[in-house]
Formats: C-alpha cells, structure tokens, sequence
C-alpha cells in the first residue's frame, strides 16, 4: 500500500447515514413553503455527496427561485440543530477505526455540505477530538475536489488520500491528484475505483 500522511474523509455514507433525519427536515421544509412533501429516503439517498443547489436540480426542479432560497435556509438551519442533538448512524467500527488510523494519520472531512452540517456531526457523536480540521462548500463555495486541493495545501499534505463512497467523490478525488479509496458500503457506485473498502472497520486493514 502507498505511503500516505493523511486520511480526508467524505461525510455521508462514508462516516454516517444520516438520510432518515434529513428526509424529516427537508419535508418540513417544503411544506413550509406550500410544496407536497414528497422527499423519501431512496430519493435523497441518491442525491447525498450533491451540493444543495444540485439537488434541488433533482428533486425539486419545479421550484420557484424564492422558495429555493427559503428551503435552503429553513433546511440548514434546522438540520444543524436537529442533527447535532439526535445524530444519524454511524456506520459500524466507526470510532474504533478512527483510533487506530489517528495513531498513524492526520484526519480530515472534505465534503459537500452546507456550512454547520460537519460540526453538527461533531457534537453529535463526539468525534471531533479524532479530526486535525474539515472543509465544505459551504464555507468556500468551492467544488468538492478544489476543497480537497485546499485542505491539502493549507494543512502542508504531502500524500493524502481521499476516501468516499460516490462517483462524484472519485472524480473529485482524480481532480485534486490524491489516490481514492472507495466505501462501497455507502450509497453509490465507482467502477473504476482499484481500493474498495466493504466496511469502516475494513479501512484499518487497507491503511495500517
């Protein structure tokens, strides 16, 4: 295996699923602006590692741009405060994993999420302590693959190596020039992908 000094993390269905709450949220969302609330967990599930703006795009592309921008805020607002109390599940090995891969590697989240959804994480689970830094588009409103790129540069990266469980993580990854491993137990598909991890736990055997 490739030397590598850092492992950057991708958020959902990589480190948890938190659909099932977001499918909560966001109906209440779209009720609130007079939309039926339609969202379901394979729907959404298909959509997770978008920017929000894309999956508007997708489940939602009948929406008026004002109720676009009142969605949006309703949502993140009351996702960072509904996911930091209640959480989403971890995936199985999580914080055993992240143990043994701290005593090796500095650990970050790059993902695409609004600004609050990573912290939210966070305090839910008690996890930061695990984690050097994170970054999202929500705070740089840059694409996925730039952020990892960032996080690199700033952090003085050598060799990081992303892991994700999308195709659009893959192409980020390719963007950013970092190798990828692949969390097929997530919600996507990358046949191209050469290291596969079929379980959290499974990363500390790729990596250690």
């Amino acid at each position: 295996m490739e030397q590598y000094d850092a492992v950057l993390f991708d958020l959902d269905g990589t480190l948890w699923d938190a659909v099932g709450a977001v499918v909560e949220i966001w109906n209440k969302a779209l009720v609130s602006v007079g939309i039926e609330p339609t969202m379901n967990y394979n729907e959404l599930s298909k959509c997770m590692g978008l920017r929000i703006e894309q999956i508007f795009d997708r489940v939602i592309p009948f929406a008026t741009p004002e109720q676009r921008k009142k969605i949006k805020e309703k949502c993140i607002l009351t996702e960072q405060e509904y996911l930091a109390d209640v959480g989403g599940i971890l995936y199985e090995g999580v914080e055993e994993t992240l143990l043994k891969l701290k005593e090796k590697y500095r650990l970050y989240v790059v993902s695409n999420c609004q600004d609050g959804y990573i912290q939210a994480f966070f305090k839910a689970h008690g996890l930061e302590k695990y984690f050097d830094g994170y970054e999202c588009a929500g705070r740089t409103g840059m694409s996925k693959g730039d952020n990892i790129k960032l996080v690199a540069q700033r952090e003085g990266l050598k060799s990081p190596v992303y892991v994700g469980d999308t195709i659009s993580d893959y192409q980020a990854a390719t963007q950013a020039g970092v190798p990828f491993i692949f969390a097929e137990y997530g919600f996507g598909e990358v046949e191209n992908a050469q290291v596969k991890a079929n379980t959290f736990r499974s990363l500390a055997e790729i990596l250690l």
